[in-house]
């Protein structure tokens, strides 16, 4: 039992730099929960703060500004909390984005997670780590920007995004001039890299969000369905009434029968937002065509209001259908996707039993 332990510690140690980074990461998947809480920004204003101290007091520690005791410790221990710091920024990230849009919008930020991991363990060379813990350091910077100045500001959009990102940049800026006070001729020499990487990524990120690929944050969406009625009661609160459905169909597109008296259908969505923030929200509605093609047919809108303890609540309703495949695409005025659900409609089979609920 003794040598096993020993051995899982060897290996603990071999990788203590992803170990790290996995621990900040997994900490605050299970903290994080509302980015205009209190408790969440001090979570990630935390990180922050961590990732940026740890990295600077790495680089001074390879100068003889410190005594050589304390440059031996903080070399030892700095990229451990460092690490720990870039883990809660990226998995803060990966939280709130992970909550909207599907799989393919989410995938670029999980490559990166596994871009990091392997980044720990290849990446020997003291140059070229500089440039790597940089561009760690900028992408784990400005995904917290993004994050949080919506919510400071209380509104989103183009102007907002452009905001964010200067903060961010002003901010690695502002660490690069102080490792340039440290090491500055190890900055001087690598200079152009450094301007070339931080311009990379922020190049990157402008264009994925000015090709509607990243998420819409800080919005989300908590719950999305297709329903046969939905209506609002004078009290506020709306009543639901859908199709029962298999277990199995609840992340597969739906089959709904509707009855030639049956005059339109409805989606009905929960949008997550901060308390302070004010936006429209967009239903996208699409017909698959015999070509396989999603084409769009309506587009309504309404404001996201009222409480938001689970997600602003909203329904549009649609009274020309056809038989065939559809989906409700949740959108932002730009186009960016929430989310979205989709449904088999079929004028001919036998309905199965109508249930209502209370929303």
């Amino acid at each position: 039992m003794m040598r096993t332990v020993q051995n899982f510690l060897v290996q603990v140690k071999r990788y203590w730099l992803t170990v790290s980074f996995v621990i900040g990461f997994a900490v605050d998947l299970l903290l994080l929960n509302k980015i205009d809480s209190l408790f969440d920004n001090l979570v990630l204003l935390t990180n922050a703060t961590i990732a940026t101290v740890a990295f600077f007091l790495l680089y001074a520690a390879s100068t003889e500004r410190m005594p050589e005791w304390l440059s031996r410790k903080l070399y030892k221990y700095a990229p451990v909390f460092m690490q720990y710091g870039f883990g809660g920024l990226l998995s803060g990230m990966l939280v709130f984005y992970g909550r909207s849009g599907d799989f393919i919008a989410n995938a670029p930020f999980l490559l990166m997670i596994i871009a990091v991991i392997f980044g720990n363990e290849f990446i020997v060379k003291r140059s070229d780590k500089l440039i790597y813990h940089l561009a760690l350091y900028y992408v784990g910077i400005f995904s917290y920007c993004i994050l949080i100045i919506p919510v400071l500001l209380g509104k989103m959009g183009e102007l907002v995004f452009l905001l964010s990102g200067l903060v961010a940049l002003l901010l690695v800026v502002g660490l690069v001039k102080l490792l340039a006070w440290v090491i500055p001729n190890f900055i001087r020499v690598n200079i152009k890299r450094i301007i070339l990487t931080i311009g990379f990524i922020y190049i990157g990120f402008n264009t994925l969000y000015f090709s509607n690929l990243i998420p819409p944050i800080p919005l989300s969406l908590t719950h999305i369905e297709i329903a046969h009625s939905v209506s609002r009661g004078t009290d506020g609160a709306y009543r639901i009434t859908s199709e029962q459905q298999p277990w199995w169909r609840e992340h597969t597109p739906i089959q709904v029968v509707i009855n030639p008296s049956q005059s339109y259908i409805a989606c009905f969505a929960r949008v997550y937002a901060p308390t302070r923030l004010t936006t429209d929200i967009y239903h996208h509605w699409e017909y698959k065509n015999d070509a396989g093609e999603w084409v769009e047919q309506f587009r309504l809108s309404y404001p996201i209001s009222n409480t938001n303890i689970r997600g602003y609540r909203g329904y549009t309703q649609i009274a020309s259908f056809t038989e065939g495949e559809w989906r409700c695409s949740v959108k932002t005025e730009r186009g960016q996707v929430l989310g979205r659900k989709a449904v088999t409609i079929d004028l001919d089979k036998q309905r199965g039993e109508l249930v209502t609920r209370v929303e």
